[in-house]
């Protein structure tokens, strides 16, 4: 792209707007050399850049990119042996560190899976050389000075020269609170003069103080007097000075060494640093316009949608739909003067431009641009004083230029076509103009306010007309641009509204052939056609955007119903297993201490029932409820009745229905224990309703056909009362009324035992030893209850 194309169109402002958005001189440079480019690679990494950039704005708001300077010349004197003073090295030590904050920033970002892929590697470049910035920051400090730490010798310099200059101080201050002193001295204070410390004295009174004159005041009458007291002091203090001149010297020195060891990466981070700084300077741009990520192309196709000149204020400029290169490469915008066609030529112009620098540009998301090799335009008054030439002169002298060199990979833009001469020969010499450049291939876009061209988009293929939109009751224009509908002068309506009579504005229609009449009243036709077409689309966008609405409100309240409910069961939950749990403590508690009290006093509680009544507080625990029918799914085949034989899933075990409780609850026998069960815990195991009992000896028990005798002879007193334990628990889920245990005469001890043991167990009615038909003293004969 040339130059002069550049500044016709105003790149050059858009270049001048964006600078103060750099944060350093690199930054600032770089937006003042950017040029559009021709690559479609390349435009398309220059615009990913910049959007990367924005995404880490939206992100964070923010980048750190403090702390950048120009330090190229500093490198170039490292270079040739040169050394750097104090403030050229402390901007080597925040360029080094700005480098490293910004690499640990991005760092950050991509730890949290952004995708920045050019923004991260331009930062894998950065080298951390935390070494040089150290030894610049422990020598020397923000201001620039140099520090004590910089070296042992110049810390001790330093010593030394304190220790000197208080000497002084304390002999000139002896001076001047002597008792003389407020007589002979013109102010009582101490001063410097040529580096060396001295005392105000009067002209008349110079012999009462011998020493060195090193100055007087302008009047002459005041000498500063270095008195002899403090010449060796001085002596010793200037040599001090020196030394330590010589010793920041040698200071320096190094440090700039140490700089040009690190050249070659400090060259790499000041580049690094000035892309960064350019690129997050169009970020911010685009934020600053409102601006998005146009697509590319390059197929010659221009969309924007909605795309605003960028140099006019937010508040004045109208939007307006361009597109180009589709079902048509030309378009016309006839129409009178003043009606916004030049700003809307220079916007299409500029943002294919800004588009092609990798800049986003203000226009609607969707938008797109072509890659044009070059772009063209005549556009303005190109009236040339010096060659003597007129406006239409001037233009043709463009136009001629163009015509050389366009082709079908340009973008054509000519503002007032055939414009300066006698309208006829304008006229036709635009119409010829267009359809050269037309054959061509370019894309073209031209205003024209001659009316013979309103025609030529009807005879033309791939060629629309086009005029921009003007308010006749308000009598000003709109600048809205209308695609497909030319312009009318409305030159009738204006004039008739400004109070001309109808008489003469009907006598100057007559005098307009027919074909023109025809023309007019095809495009108010037009006009009237688009406006009704808009008003109902605004209405179907209106309903549209409110159903929109609508629907996200009740997506939003059944999201919120759903949380809340899920909130609210889990809450219940966890209450509800708050209580258990202080149950089962609770429980355990009293379950250790029925222990403690049957250890101690032989009470009878059952080992058994401690465990069960355990498992029935764990199991408690409640479940969704839809968990508890799974569980019944498929096996629950009639309701529960009377005498019904069912496996209580809490316990694990098996009972007998005895009567129902409740709506959903049954008491259930289960061995030896009457308990309520709900339905939801219970599984039916048969499915008719229990029969008449059946003889005593085939009575089924648990799970299999329970005697009526226990035989637990030669068994250890431990296993045969476990053993009796199970027994009882079996044949009273058999309903049996009495049973015996076998146990033997032998020495007693067995029968003693469980006679003991029978006793204190809760079903037992009585028991006897059996008599002489039934066993005898070696049977015990049980009773229940």
């Amino acid at each position: 792209m040339n130059d002069k194309i550049l500044n016709t169109l105003e790149f050059d402002k858009i270049l001048s707007r964006m600078e103060p958005f750099a944060s350093s001189e690199l930054g600032a440079e770089q937006i003042r050399q950017l040029k559009p480019s021709t690559s479609f690679e390349d435009i398309v990494m220059l615009l990913q850049e910049t959007d990367e950039a924005s995404a880490v704005l939206r992100l964070r708001g923010h980048a750190p990119l403090s702390g950048i300077h120009d330090i190229r010349p500093h490198l170039k004197r490292v270079k040739i042996g040169g050394t750097l003073n104090p403030a050229e090295l402390v901007q080597v030590a925040d360029m080094i560190r700005a480098g490293r904050t910004v690499k640990r920033f991005m760092e950050d970002l991509l730890e949290n899976e952004v995708e920045i892929p050019i923004l991260e590697e331009k930062v894998e470049g950065i080298a951390i050389m935390t070494p040089l910035e150290k030894a610049i920051r422990n020598a020397i400090d923000e201001g620039g000075g140099v520090l004590d730490s910089a070296s042992d010798a110049l810390r001790n310099i330093r010593q030394q020269k304190r220790r000197n200059e208080n000497k002084i101080k304390e002999k000139l201050d002896s001076l001047i609170r002597s008792r003389n002193a407020q007589k002979m001295l013109s102010d009582a204070i101490i001063t410097i003069r040529n580096e060396r410390y001295v005392i105000p004295v009067k002209q008349e009174y110079r012999s009462n103080y011998p020493g060195i004159v090193h100055d007087q005041s302008s009047s002459g009458q005041t000498l500063f007097i270095e008195p002899q007291a403090v010449v060796d002091l001085n002596n010793e203090l200037r040599e001090l000075l020196l030394r330590e001149n010589r010793e920041i010297e040698r200071i320096l020195i190094e440090l700039s060494g140490n700089v040009e060891e690190f050249a070659l990466e400090l060259q790499t981070l000041v580049n690094i640093m000035g892309s960064l700084d350019f690129i997050f300077a169009k970020a911010r741009f685009a934020r600053e316009m409102k601006a998005t990520r146009p697509d590319i192309n390059k197929n010659g196709i221009i969309r924007l949608y909605r795309a605003r000149h960028p140099l006019i204020p937010e508040d004045e400029v109208v939007p307006n739909d361009i597109s180009l290169g589709g079902e048509y490469s030309t378009i016309v915008i006839t129409g009178p003067n003043t009606g916004g066609k030049t700003i809307t030529l220079k916007t299409a112009g500029l943002l294919t431009l800004m588009a092609q620098a990798g800049l986003f540009i203000p226009v609607s998301e969707g938008s797109e641009t072509a890659v044009f090799q070059q772009i063209y335009a005549d556009i303005g008054d190109e009236q040339s004083i010096e060659q003597s030439l007129s406006t239409f002169s001037s233009h043709m002298v463009n136009i001629v230029d163009i015509l050389k060199k366009a082709d079908h990979e340009s973008l054509v833009l000519f503002d007032e076509l055939g414009a300066g001469t006698d309208p006829q020969e304008g006229s036709a010499l635009a119409i010829s103009i267009l359809d050269d450049v037309s054959h061509r291939g370019a894309r073209v876009i031209a205003t024209t306010h001659y009316p013979e061209l309103k025609a030529y988009a009807y005879n033309r293929e791939g060629v629309v007309n086009a005029s921009v939109e003007f308010d006749v009751e308000s009598l000003r224009p709109t600048y809205k641009l209308l695609i497909g509908v030319p312009g009318r002068s409305n030159a009738f309506e204006i004039s008739k509204r400004l109070g001309l009579s109808d008489r003469i504005i009907e006598y100057a229609k007559s005098l307009m052939n027919a074909e023109s009449n025809e023309v007019e009243s095809m495009i108010a036709s037009l006009e009237k056609s688009r406006h009704e077409a808009e008003r109902k689309y605004e209405e179907a966008k209106a309903y549209l955007e409110q159903a929109e609405k609508l629907h996200q409100d009740l997506v939003q309240h059944m999201s919120d119903f759903q949380k809340r409910k899920q909130e609210l069961y889990e809450k219940a939950e966890k209450k509800a297993a708050e209580v258990i749990e202080k149950a089962k403590t609770e429980a355990e508690i009293v379950i250790k201490e029925l222990r403690q009290m049957r250890l101690a006093s032989g009470a009878a509680v059952k080992e058994h029932e401690l465990i069960e009544a355990r498992r029935r507080l764990e199991t408690a625990v409640p479940l969704p409820e839809n968990d508890h029918e799974t569980a019944r799914a498929g096996k629950q085949v009639r309701p529960f009745e009377p005498g019904d034989e069912v496996k209580i899933a809490t316990l694990n075990q098996k009972g007998v229905l005895l009567e129902k409780t409740g709506e959903h609850e049954w008491q259930v026998q289960a061995g030896i224990m009457k308990i309520k069960v709900a339905e939801k815990d219970m599984e039916l195991i048969q499915s008719e309703p229990k029969k008449e009992p059946k003889p005593l000896a085939s009575i089924k028990g648990k799970d299999y056909h329970v005697g009526i005798e226990l035989d637990i002879r030669g068994e250890r007193y431990e296993d045969a009362l476990q053993k009796v334990e199970k027994y009882l628990d079996d044949a009273l889920l058999a309903n049996y009324p009495r049973v015996s245990i076998i146990h033997g005469k032998g020495t007693g001890a067995l029968r003693t035992g469980v006679a003991e043991f029978l006793k204190h167990h809760r079903a037992v009615k009585r028991i006897r030893l059996g008599e002489a038909g039934e066993g005898g003293s070696g049977v015990t004969i049980v009773e229940f209850q």
